[in-house]
């Protein structure tokens, strides 16, 4: 599901909302997750799953174009933990063609 599609769907849910106002919420949603996480700190959404970072420590890496090793720093990189009930229901559901 790709942004607009779940703006769309929550304005069908919602009729009250209009599209604006659906993309309004997902775009608060998604930037204090994003705020929360550029601070260090992780979200958790119940039944569905956190949203933490992993810090990949400085490591040698290689350049593919001429083979000559090159330092690769340390850095935090975004991670998704799916919850169990997610877990539980993508491993009882089947999958779409």
């Amino acid at each position: 599901m790709t942004r607009s599609e779940l703006i769309k769907k929550l304005a069908d849910r919602f009729p009250k909302f209009t599209i604006k106002d659906s993309e309004l919420a997902v775009t608060i949603i998604l930037d204090a997750m994003a705020d929360t996480m550029s601070r260090g700190g992780r979200t958790e959404i119940r039944g569905f799953g956190s949203f933490g970072l992993n810090y990949r420590p400085p490591r040698m890496g290689r350049n593919p174009k001429n083979g000559v090793s090159v330092p690769v720093p340390g850095k935090y990189v975004p991670r998704f933990k799916a919850g169990l009930e997610l877990r539980a229901r993508v491993d009882n559901g089947s999958p779409h063609p």
